[in-house]
């Protein structure tokens, strides 16, 4: 099978986004599936589909610093994004990717890991999506569903700005910014610190492809976007500059069980799971379920069943059993995927929000 390889090198940082939503609108059912390479000129911050940037992001520090604020169609947390990172794109027609996400990520991410190693890195798969190496973080993946297309994005982490990245989340206090620059310093690492030199990109990419072929099956080859491509990775720019899409996750945040009458709270909460944090706000009455939404930096595909998950819990007895039986028939009901996170978790993300402080 042919994989057409786009190279568009430096672009923009709004480019640097739009590249693989836009290709994966132009994506049909006997296309060739495409790898795209890209990096930002500029540096920004992306948040996932999921996300709420009030909760998650300094906005405040990025406004100051000239740093834009995107949200991408992939789950995942908020992350400082430069220069330094080689972003990769599998994108794939849906019947010509593996069938479950929790498939695609030891699959995609395998070339990324053979491309360490034979650049002497001790990298290895971490499920759910990350890249290790020796304990330490030097890359997540995630994956969508765009279109017809089945997305996974990646990157290879040349060098990585942790404190410009304690500036950009959002914390509860200075002292505890200070404290996730030094975690993020301990806990990831980078090309630039394994090989204590920046590494050659076109020897990075070479190499990349040739694992490529091997584990994918594929044929590499080098091509130029279409006319029609260019045109929709341009609308996938205006739809991603939209700050009604980057802000459509804005909720009002509110105090720990507020009363809105004599049995109606509203209150949030929220859970880690393996797949990822689990954050809910929850309207309550009468000991169940009145309202609730749910974000975080999970995976969820499709992208909307996160709230079809949601909408199956209203009316549901503010019970741990059973919240999380009610979100499991959701989730294998609707065909919902959502790697590392079960219903068990769900659900205790949801009663978390019924705890007193």
């Amino acid at each position: 099978m042919k994989l057409r390889v786009l190279d568009f090198g430096m672009v923009p940082a709004l480019r640097s986004q739009a590249v693989y939503h836009g290709l994966a609108e132009t994506i049909g059912p006997d296309s060739d599936p495409i790898l795209s390479l890209v990096s930002p000129q500029t540096p920004y911050v992306c948040v996932g589909m999921h996300q709420e940037v009030a909760k998650e992001v300094d906005e405040e520090f990025c406004k100051a610093n000239t740093l834009p604020i995107y949200r991408r169609h992939v789950g995942g947390g908020a992350v400082y994004l430069d220069e330094n990172q080689l972003f990769t794109h599998f994108i794939y027609p849906r019947d010509k990717a593996p069938e479950f996400a929790v498939n695609l990520y030891p699959l995609f991410i395998e070339p990324v890991v053979r491309t360490y190693k034979e650049m002497g890195i001790n990298a290895n798969y971490r499920p759910v999506n990350d890249i290790h190496v020796d304990g330490r973080k030097i890359g997540g993946t995630g994956a969508a569903s765009i279109g017809e297309a089945t997305v996974m994005v990646g990157s290879f982490m040349l060098d990585f700005d942790t404190e410009t990245m304690s500036k950009c989340l959002k914390v509860p206090s200075e002292k505890f910014r200070d404290k996730l620059r030094q975690t993020l310093d301990d806990y990831m690492t980078t090309m630039v610190k394994q090989l204590g030199q920046m590494p050659d990109r076109a020897d990075i990419k070479a190499r990349f492809l040739k694992h490529c072929a091997d584990v994918l099956k594929v044929e590499p080859v080098y091509d130029q976007p279409t006319e029609d491509e260019l045109a929709a990775i341009a609308r996938a720019e205006a739809e991603l500059a939209d700050p009604d899409w980057t802000y459509m996750k804005a909720r009002r945040s509110v105090a720990h069980g507020v009363k809105i009458s004599e049995h109606t709270h509203i209150s949030e909460g929220g859970h880690k799971a393996p797949g990822g944090m689990i954050r809910t706000r929850l309207v309550s009455h009468d000991g169940k379920v009145q309202e609730l939404d749910i974000s975080g930096d999970f995976t969820c595909l499709p992208p909307e069943g996160i709230d079809m998950v949601a909408a199956s819990l209203s009316g549901c007895d503010l019970d741990e059993a059973a919240l999380g039986a009610v979100a499991d028939a959701a989730l294998a009901g609707n065909g919902i995927e959502m790697p590392g996170v079960t219903g068990a978790d769900i659900a205790k993300a949801v009663m978390a929000a019924t705890t007193q402080p």
